[in-house]
Order: structure tokens, then C-alpha cells, then sequence
């Protein structure tokens, strides 16, 4: 796809956002398997159905928009999450690697703040009804940063240290 408008911009975007949306919630399980707190483990297991829902809407509005949802594959996040695997394997000390798990996530969800957030922009900047959509996906995902970082420094980092 050529990109010569900003709409085409934001369409590359959306896929690329379907794509990550999908990366997590396979993602997700795995890193809450690996995680030794409760309550984190809890939160990681549950935002697994939210980035299913997130990726289930964003696949509606590329259709809507008539678009291939899975023309891109975000090439970053597999990284990321690569990052994020090597890091809950290489590291034995349960605390530590809770430390490691909830810092990785925060990179996961920095990423999507980032993008959701260029998207709602452009969406308004089009005109386009999506920005509503997108920017509820926003909120939940500044939520879900605010309780990794709750559960950080409530919990977390005070028993890696």
C-alpha cells in the first residue's frame, strides 16, 4: 500500500494496530504464567480479553473503512515482546522477574498509548467517526499502564529490591 494522504497513513496505522492487539493477547497468558504475585498475575490474565476486544474493534473499523485488517504486521511489537519473553525466561528470581514482567508491560502499553493516540488525532483530523472508538481504546489502555504501575510500587519493586 502506498501511502500518500494522511488517511492512507492512518489506515497503514489501524492494521498496525490490529496486528500488535493480536501480539499481546497471544502474548499475555504466557507472561502471566511467569509472573509469582497474585494479584499481578491477575492483571495479566486480564488484560488478555481486553486486547482481544481492542483488536475485535479496531478489525470493525478497518472493515468499515473497507481495508484488509491484516494487510501489517507490527513489525515492533514482535519485538518488544521478544524482548519481553527473554527477559520472564532468563530471570529466576520470582520478584525480580515480576519487576521485569510489569516494566516490559509498561513498554507494551507505552507503545499503544503512542499510537492509539496519533490515531484519535488523525481520526479527528479526518473527520472521521472512529476517534470515539479509538479513544475509549486510549483510556483503557492509560488504565491498565496506571494499575502496573500501582501494582509496582505498592508490591512489586519493594520485593526485588
Amino acid at each position: 500500500m502506498t501511502i500518500d494522504s494522511l488517511k492512507d497513513l492512518y489506515i497503514a496505522e489501524l492494521q498496525e494496530a490490529r496486528s500488535f492487539e493480536g501480539q499481546i493477547a497471544n502474548a499475555l497468558g504466557g507472561f502471566a504464567d511467569r509472573a509469582s504475585d497474585g494479584a499481578l498475575r491477575e492483571a495479566l490474565a486480564g488484560d488478555r480479553p481486553e486486547s482481544v476486544r481492542h483488536g475485535e474493534r479496531i478489525t470493525a473499523l478497518l472493515e468499515r473503512h473497507g481495508a484488509d485488517p491484516r494487510a501489517h504486521e507490527d513489525q515492533t511489537m514482535k519485538a518488544i515482546l521478544a524482548e519481553a519473553g527473554k527477559w520472564a525466561a532468563e530471570i529466576d528470581d520470582p520478584a525480580v522477574r515480576d519487576a521485569a514482567l510489569i516494566a516490559s508491560v509498561q513498554r507494551i502499553q507505552h507503545y499503544e498509548i503512542a499510537a492509539y493516540g496519533a490515531l484519535v488525532a488523525w481520526a479527528r483530523e479526518e473527520g472521521l467517526d472512529d476517534a470515539e472508538t479509538l479513544a475509549e481504546i486510549l483510556e483503557e489502555e492509560k488504565a491498565a499502564d496506571e494499575k502496573l504501575s500501582a501494582l509496582a510500587g505498592e508490591r512489586v519493586n519493594e520485593g526485588a529490591s
